[in-house]
C-alpha cells in the first residue's frame, strides 16, 4: 500500500455538472457521461488510498440554468470537490462549440493547481475535449494520464454516413475532423484508456492510428444498487408522479414498456415507436413510456432535440398510437428510480434501442429495480445483456426485429421471471463500483511508477527570479529583427524594466544560428532562450540547457522511425545539419507535392512514431516530441517560475508561434505577419498590431498596459479590439 495517498484530477468539460440532482436528459450534452464521472469520483474518494479527487469542469454563468454551475469550487463529500473554471464565454456553449478555448481551459487548470500549491498524481480526462486538454496538462507537468473516450468520433462518422447524411454536414454540425484529432491525441498521450466493453477495445478503438491494446483496459463502470430497489423493497407513495404517468394511457395496468434516453438521434427512439406502431398487437398488449429528459417548451429547445420531437409526434399521430403512448415533459432526478419500479410494477420491460451504445448504465439501474431489457446490439450493452443474462438483443436499424423482441418479451411470463432474479443477481456481482476502483488503481499507481524516472516541474518559487513578475518572450526572424530603429527602442525599454520584466526569445532557429542572429543585430543575450521549435530551454550569458525540460520531452520520441518513414516522399526534403536538433527533424516541404499533414500524421502513427508536425512560412516542416513546442515550453518556465500565464508577453509571425499565441498568455501578431496566422484573428487575448517588426511588440506593450501596475486589458477592451 502507497505510503501517501493520491491526488487524482478528473476532467470533464461540457454539459452541467452538479453533485447531486443531475439534469440528466436535459440536452444531449447532459447524460450518462456526468452521471459516470461524479459516480467515479465519488467511488475513488471512498477508497483508502485516496486522498482527494477533483472534477474539474467548466464554469457556466448563464441565467438559462442554475447559479449553481457558476459556483467555482464545491465540496461535494469528503475528499471529493467539484472545481469549475473559466473557458470561453461564460454561457452555456454545446460541447462541438468549445474547441476554440481548449488551450484557455488548460491554462487555466495549470493556474489553478499552481494556486493550490498541489501537484496531482494522475489527471484522467473524460471525453475528446477533456482528453485533449489533459494531454496538454500532462505533457506540461510531467503527470501520467488515463482517457476515456465515452463515445468516439469515428464511430459517430461511419454511423452518421451510413445514415445518409454528407460528410460536409457532419463536419458543419459537429467538427468531427477536431474531434477525431483530439482523440488521437489523448490515445496517443494516454498512460493507459479505460473503457467499459471489449467491444469498444476491440472495434471502435482499433480504427485509432494509435490504438496500442496493451494501453487498452476493460473496467466496466459501476453502479449504485443502493438507489434502485425493486417494488417489492419499498412502497412508492408518489402518486403524483403516478398520475403524470398514468394520464396518457387509456388503459393504465398494460404492462408499460420504458425507455429512457436524451432526445438524441443516436437513441433511435423514432425507430422504437416505428417499431411499436407496425407491429401488430402490441398496442393492445402494452404502453409505451418515453422519458426523454425534460422541456418547457419544444419550440424554444435547441434544433436537433426539437427535430427528434417534431418527427416524434409526427409518427405518434400516422400511427393513432395516442392512449398508448406517454412522453411527460418534467421529472425530478430522483423520479428516474421510481420510474423503473412503476415500469416494473406493471410487469414491464426496459428497452435501449440505440443505434450503437458504448456502454449502457441505464440497463444496469434497470436491472437493479426489476425490470427485464431489450437492448441494442452494437455496443457494450451485448457485454451487459451476457453477463446478466437478463433479456435479448435487437438489430436497431431492423424495426420489425426490434416489434418482435418487444412482443416476445411480453408473451412468456416465466422467462421474464427469471430474467429479473438473474439481473438482480448478476449485476451486484459483476458491475460494482468498488471492484472498478480496485482495478483502476492498481493501473494508476503502475503508471505512476513507469513515470517516476522522469523529473516533474517543481511548482515551488525556489528558482524564480527575484523581482521578475512577466515575461515578454518573442520570435527572431521577421518579429523581433528587421528594423533596427524600432528594436533598438524596444531594447532600451525592456533595459529601463529589467528588474520586472524577463526578456526572451523563442524561434525555429537551432542554438548556434540563434546566437548568430543575436549578435548580427546586436541584441544581448536575453535571459531565457527557446530555440529548436521550442525542443530546447537555455538561460541567461552561460546559457544553461534545462535537462529537466529535455527529460520531459522526451516522452515516446523516436526520431529513427521518423527519419526512416519520412525518407523519399515526395515534396519533403530535409534540411542541412545546422537546422537539426536532437529533438527536432527539420525538412522542407513543397505543400503542392507532399502529402497532406493529416496523412502524414496517420503514417507516423501507425508506425508508433509519435511526433508533432510544424508547418511554417509555407514551406518549413519540424518534426517534434508530442510535448515539444513554444507554447508548452512557454507553459513550461511559468509553472517553473511560479509565474501566471495571463502575466506573459508573446509575440509572433508565422505558424510555428501558434501554439504560443493561443491560450490565456497575452498574445501579440506583428504587422507583416504570414497569412497562416489569419486564423488567430478575434480569439480571446491575441492583438494584430499594425506596426511591423520590433515596432508591432511595442504596440502591443501599449495595448497591454504590460509595463504597468498589472498587465493585461480588461475583457471589456479584449472583445472591442
Amino acid at each position: 500500500m502507497r505510503k501517501e495517498k493520491y491526488y487524482i484530477v478528473l476532467v470533464s468539460m461540457h454539459g452541467l455538472v452538479h453533485g447531486s440532482h443531475m439534469e440528466l436528459g436535459r440536452d444531449s450534452d447532459t447524460g450518462g457521461q456526468i452521471k459516470y464521472v461524479v459516480e467515479l469520483a465519488q467511488a475513488l474518494a471512498r477508497h483508502p488510498d485516496v486522498d482527494t479527487v477533483d472534477l474539474v469542469t467548466r464554469k457556466i454563468i448563464d441565467s438559462r440554468v442554475s447559479p449553481d454551475y457558476a459556483v467555482g469550487y464545491e465540496k461535494i463529500s469528503p475528499g471529493f470537490n467539484i472545481v469549475r473554471l473559466p473557458c470561453g464565454p461564460n454561457r452555456y456553449l454545446r460541447k462541438e462549440v468549445l474547441w476554440p478555448y481548449m488551450s484557455n481551459f488548460a491554462d487555466s487548470i495549470i493556474e489553478y493547481l499552481r494556486n493550490n500549491r498541489r501537484m496531482p498524481d494522475f489527471i484522467h480526462g473524460h471525453y475528446a475535449d477533456a482528453g485533449y486538454v489533459c494531454s496538454y496538462v500532462s505533457g506540461l507537468l510531467g503527470v501520467p494520464m488515463a482517457f476515456t473516450g465515452h463515445s468516439l468520433g469515428k464511430v459517430k462518422e461511419q454511423r452518421l454516413l451510413e445514415q445518409g447524411m454528407k460528410a460536409e454536414s457532419i463536419e458543419k454540425n459537429f467538427n468531427i475532423k477536431r474531434r477525431i484529432e483530439a482523440e488521437e491525441i489523448s490515445i496517443e498521450n494516454a498512460s493507459f484508456v479505460v473503457t467499459s466493453t471489449r467491444q469498444e477495445v476491440e472495434e471502435q478503438y482499433r480504427v485509432y492510428a494509435n490504438y496500442a491494446r496493451k494501453r487498452m483496459l476493460v473496467i466496466p463502470p459501476g453502479v449504485d444498487v443502493s438507489k434502485y430497489k425493486t417494488v417489492s423493497q419499498v412502497k412508492d407513495n408518489d402518486k403524483t408522479l403516478e398520475r403524470n404517468i398514468f394520464k396518457f394511457f387509456s388503459d393504465p395496468k398494460k404492462p408499460m414498456i420504458l425507455a429512457l434516453s436524451r432526445p438524441d438521434a443516436k437513441k433511435n427512439i423514432l425507430g422504437l415507436v416505428t417499431a411499436f406502431g407496425e407491429t401488430k398487437g402490441l398496442r393492445d398488449r402494452a404502453n409505451l413510456l418515453l422519458v426523454l429528459g425534460t422541456r418547457e417548451d419544444i419550440r424554444l429547445m435547441e434544433k436537433s432535440q426539437r427535430v427528434i420531437f417534431n418527427d416524434l409526434l409526427l409518427l405518434i399521430d400516422y400511427y393513432d398510437l395516442w392512449g398508448c403512448v406517454g412522453i411527460p415533459k418534467n421529472h425530478e432526478p430522483d423520479d428516474v428510480q421510481k420510474i423503473y419500479r412503476l415500469a416494473a410494477r406493471t410487469n414491464g420491460i426496459f428497452i435501449n434501442p440505440a443505434i450503437t451504445e458504448p456502454f449502457g448504465l441505464t440497463l444496469l439501474e434497470a436491472a437493479s429495480s426489476g425490470l427485464p431489457v431489450i437492448a441494442t446490439k452494437n455496443g457494450g450493452a451485448k457485454e451487459i445483456v451476457a453477463t446478466c443474462k437478463n433479456g435479448m438483443l435487437i438489430d436497431p436499424f431492423d424495426t420489425s426485429d426490434i416489434g418482435k423482441a418487444m412482443m416476445a418479451s411480453l408473451s412468456d411470463k416465466k422467462r421474464r421471471g427469471r430474467w429479473v432474479k438473474a439481473g438482480l443477481v448478476n449485476v451486484k456481482k459483476h458491475y460494482s463500483w468498488d471492484g472498478h476502483v480496485e482495478k483502476y488503481l492498481r493501473h494508476v499507481q503502475r503508471a505512476i511508477n513507469a513515470n517516476e524516472r522522469k523529473v516533474r516541474i517543481e511548482t515551488t518559487n525556489s528558482r524564480r527570479l527575484i523581482t521578475a513578475d512577466r515575461i515578454l518572450v518573442c520570435d527572431i526572424d521577421n518579429t523581433l529583427v528587421g528594423d533596427k530603429p524600432s528594436l533598438d527602442r524596444l531594447l532600451k525599454m525592456l533595459n529601463e524594466e529589467e528588474r520586472k520584466v524577463i526578456f526572451g526569445v523563442a524561434t525555429g532557429r537551432s542554438l548556434k544560428l540563434t546566437m548568430s542572429v543575436l549578435k548580427e543585430w546586436n541584441i544581448p543575450v536575453p535571459n531565457l532562450l527557446i530555440t529548436s521549435v521550442g525542443s530546447e530551454i537555455y538561460y541567461g550569458r552561460r546559457l544553461v540547457k534545462d535537462s529537466g525540460y529535455e527529460r520531459n520531452i522526451a516522452y515516446r520520441w523516436n526520431p529513427e522511425v521518423i527519419r526512416e518513414k519520412m525518407k523519399n516522399l515526395p515534396g519533403i526534403k530535409p534540411q542541412g545539419p545546422k537546422g537539426q536538433g536532437h529533438y527536432k527533424i527539420s525538412y522542407f516541404m513543397d505543400p503542392a507535392k507532399a502529402p497532406p499533414i493529416s496523412d502524414l500524421y496517420m503514417m507516423l502513427r501507425k508506425n508508433n512514431a509519435h511526433a508533432k508536425l510544424v508547418f511554417s512560412h509555407g514551406m518549413y516542416l519540424d518534426v517534434l516530441p508530442l510535448r515539444a513546442s513554444k507554447g508548452l515550453a512557454i507553459r513550461y518556465l511559468a509553472v517553473k517560475w511560479g509565474l501566471s500565464v495571463e502575466s506573459i508577453l508573446v509575440a509572433g509571425d508565422s505558424g510555428n508561434d501558434e501554439d504560443m499565441l493561443s491560450g490565456n498568455t497575452l498574445g501579440v501578431v506583428v504587422g507583416n505577419h504570414s497569412p497562416e496566422l489569419e486564423k488567430l484573428r478575434g480569439e480571446p487575448n491575441i492583438y494584430f498590431a499594425r506596426g511591423e517588426n520590433a515596432e508591432g511588440i511595442i504596440e502591443a506593450i501599449d495595448y497591454y498596459n504590460f509595463f504597468g501596475e498589472k498587465p493585461g486589458p480588461s475583457m471589456e477592451d479584449i472583445k472591442s479590439g
